[in-house]
């Protein structure tokens, strides 16, 4: 499929002749549209099948072509702009040719890394970066960065003749006469080449689902891409350098000039930078990104353009990679080396900020790492969060709190059947006490579930004693409030999204870890902060468990039976017989309009199916569970608006509904649903714009007349 608008659609048609094949186009939609989308892809085992034979072939064989040198390029289709938008063409010789008659007479033949998770291409064959390139893009960025230094010259002759000193220092040496000038905008004018290069590429695919290219970095790797789109550099779109120039114009007319910034390239480990200052840090994520092995595909074609701007900045051929602070193992050897390197370096790092920190301020580092199902059953934990805040501990810090800030865009929220973190977690950090106690696991496990119901009760009517000391006031406030219960609460209150709820609650769990100098287990061996993890994970899931209780006894017939069947068919007895365990019975399930009962079989329905004309002022059966359903189901077809309506008819009912999510998305999480999930972290994250639009509504509440609570 070249286009898969509505109206617009078009498509590649093989035609098979003279044993051989071409390509042609076709507009509109074609009679066999799965097949169309599929294309050639015939399953992940299986890879492909043979455009001319339909026998499948496997990715060990077209690897082995690959690497032989037998893998070629051929034009499928050609993309114009027409009159009313853009037009597909069949491809022609001539066009082919064309492509194909272009020489670069430079090509940069580093050598791409030996990183199997992040690098793809070498699979294939594709061993450098010139690898990535066809040739008309070499001539096209090659041309571009050579210019770099021919406006360069004209710049500074410019700068010259408007009044600024002919002589002085360069721009790497802190000059501010017109050599400096000239250099600073061959500086902006370089940037601009290396952010054309993520559009002038062999892995840039095409969307066919909004007629344009896609960059090469929609994550941090280099993907194989089978079929690629090379944009014309002069076209006005993604891909032009005249928009890749405006963009980087626009950011620097936004820029204040009142005072000047600095950067500073020092070792972590060893700086004196950040003695008495006040410090927020992000550090590597343990594995998960390869930075400095991705820096190379732009740091090839910036060094070419500005290393004679900035001789000592591309000094080296690549970006240097020793001294990076991430458990690769392909550059240590084994995974093993590779965390303790991790490990030992991290905790170098931490020390160093633990001994020159400002002692009046509190450390803040950022930390976006997704925690992982672990394969030992012991929760959501994993070897980047363990290593990490074994570092941060063994630094001397203690952990006082979180702050989850939203720092990614809703187009990371799912990346390949995933959920992506919608935010940073930033760990707030002190040294911790010399006189910190020691305690033991099951202390610990107190502490991080908090007073019971009862023991609350008591703390605070206590708390209200005057004659208390400064003393028992603090033992009691800790005892209500530093526990993850009490967290969970704050983080839902405040509206984290459910998706980076577990990653937000590490924070206040670690901080009630790290308020000890040791939790010791039965044997009398230190909990490591992996069990701590698991702990932690697990009160927090408690946590979420507990608050079904406030919901109506058809909502936790919903829940369980959700958690087992999701909206398949199950069983009628044993939903009949669930039912009876939660109070109610199938047939008021039914009544309550949130399930379909027939032929021996119930499911849930779906937030599709539910009535469009439901309004919850007259529903006699009023559920949390369709009040989450109805509004996902509104907020999905008709936006945040139309919720809204429905929020303003709830009132303070609503919240309730909002609370349902989290439990909601942690089932979805665990079960691998991610669709279902992502719906309930999107009415979480919606929730702020749509109460605030049901605010400006009328308000025409539930019927007091009619107790959720007290459902039978």
């Amino acid at each position: 499929m070249l286009s898969t608008k509505v109206g617009k659609e078009a498509y590649v048609d093989p035609v098979i002749e003279d044993g051989g094949y071409r390509f042609t186009v076709k507009v509109g939609k074609p009679k066999d549209a799965e097949g169309a989308k599929l294309g050639t892809a015939a399953g992940k085992r299986a890879a492909f099948r043979c455009l001319m034979s339909g026998v499948p072939v496997a990715y060990d064989h077209i690897r082995e072509e690959g690497k032989a040198g037998r893998m070629g390029v051929k034009l499928m289709a050609i993309v114009a702009e027409g009159d009313r938008g853009r037009v597909y063409l069949a491809p022609t010789l001539e066009m082919e040719a064309i492509a194909l008659t272009a020489q670069p007479e430079w090509k940069p033949e580093t050598m791409l890394p030996v990183n199997p998770r992040d690098f793809k291409t070498p699979n294939y064959g594709l061993n450098t970066f010139a690898d990535l390139f066809t040739s008309r893009q070499l001539v096209a960025l090659t041309t571009f960065s050579d210019l770099v230094q021919e406006a360069r010259e004209r710049v500074k002759l410019d700068a010259i003749q408007a009044g600024l000193p002919e002589y002085g220092e360069s721009l790497e040496k802190g000059g501010i006469g017109g050599l400096a000038y000239a250099d600073a905008v061959g500086v902006y004018l370089g940037i601009g080449v290396s952010k054309l290069t993520d559009y002038s590429a062999t892995l840039v695919a095409w969307s066919n689902g909004r007629d344009q290219a896609v960059h090469v970095f929609g994550r941090q790797a280099l993907p194989m891409v089978w079929d690629f789109a090379e944009i014309n550099p002069f076209a006005g779109a993604a891909g032009d350098l005249n928009v890749s120039l405006r963009g980087v114009t626009r950011t620097i007319a936004e820029l204040g000039i009142a005072t000047q910034g600095r950067s500073i390239n020092c070792d972590a480990q060893n700086q004196e930078l950040s003695r008495n200052r006040c410090i927020s840090t992000d550090p590597p994520y343990y594995d998960n990104i390869g930075y400095a092995d991705l820096s190379d595909y732009f740091y090839v074609w910036l060094r070419r353009s500005l290393k004679p701007i900035l001789p000592q900045l591309f000094a080296t051929l690549a970006v240097p990679k020793a001294e990076e602070l991430v458990a690769t193992p392909y550059r240590h050897g084994s995974k093993e080396k590779a965390e303790r390197f991790f490990l030992d370096g991290m905790t170098q790092a931490m020390h160093r900020l633990a001994e020159q920190a400002h002692p009046a301020f509190p450390v803040t580092i950022y930390y976006a790492f997704k925690q992982a199902e672990s394969d030992g059953g012991d929760g959501m934990t994993n070897t980047g969060w363990d290593t990490f805040l074994a570092a941060v501990i063994e630094a001397g810090f203690a952990i006082s709190g979180t702050w989850p800030m939203r720092t990614e865009r809703d187009g990371r929220m799912i990346g390949n059947g995933t959920n992506a973190l919608a935010s940073s977690i930033v760990l707030v950090c002190r040294q911790r006490p010399a006189n910190a106690p020691t305690a033991t696991r099951r202390d610990f496990v107190a502490a991080l579930k908090g007073p019971s119901r009862e023991e609350r009760e008591q703390l605070e009517q206590e708390k209200k004693r005057k004659e208390l000391s400064s003393a028992r006031r603090e033992e009691i406030r800790v005892r209500l409030e530093d526990n993850l219960p009490a967290a969970l609460v704050k983080l839902q209150s405040g509206n984290i999204a459910p998706v980076d709820l577990a990653q937000a609650a590490i924070g206040p769990g670690m901080a009630v870890y790290t308020r000890y100098a040791k939790v010791l287990d039965a044997d009398g061996k230190p909990v490591p902060v992996r069990a701590a993890l698991a702990l932690i994970n697990q009160v927090l899931d408690e946590s979420l468990a507990e608050q079904e209780g406030d919901f109506d006894a058809d909502t936790r017939w919903a829940l369980t039976w959700f958690e087992q069947m999701g909206f398949n068919d199950g069983d009628y007895g044993i939903a009949e017989q669930l039912s009876k365990s939660k109070n109610t019975a199938v047939q008021g399930l039914v009544d309550a309009g949130i399930i379909l009962s027939k032929a021996g079989k119930v499911r849930l329905l779906k937030p599709p199916e539910l009535p469009a004309d439901w309004n919850p002022v007259t529903d006699a059966r009023l559920t949390v569970w369709e009040m989450v359903h109805q509004l996902i189901r509104v907020l999905e077809a008709s936006g945040e608006s139309a919720a809204a309506d429905l929020v303003a008819k709830l009132g303070s009912q609503a919240e309730i509904a909002r609370e349902l999510c989290y439990r909601l998305y942690t089932l979805c999480e665990r079960k691998k649903r991610t669709n279902e999930a992502m719906s309930y972290n999107g009415l979480v994250q919606s929730w702020p714009e749509i109460t605030q639009l049901a605010q400006e509504k009328p308000s025409a509440v539930a019927s007091d007349t009619y107790n959720l609570f007290d459902q039978k």
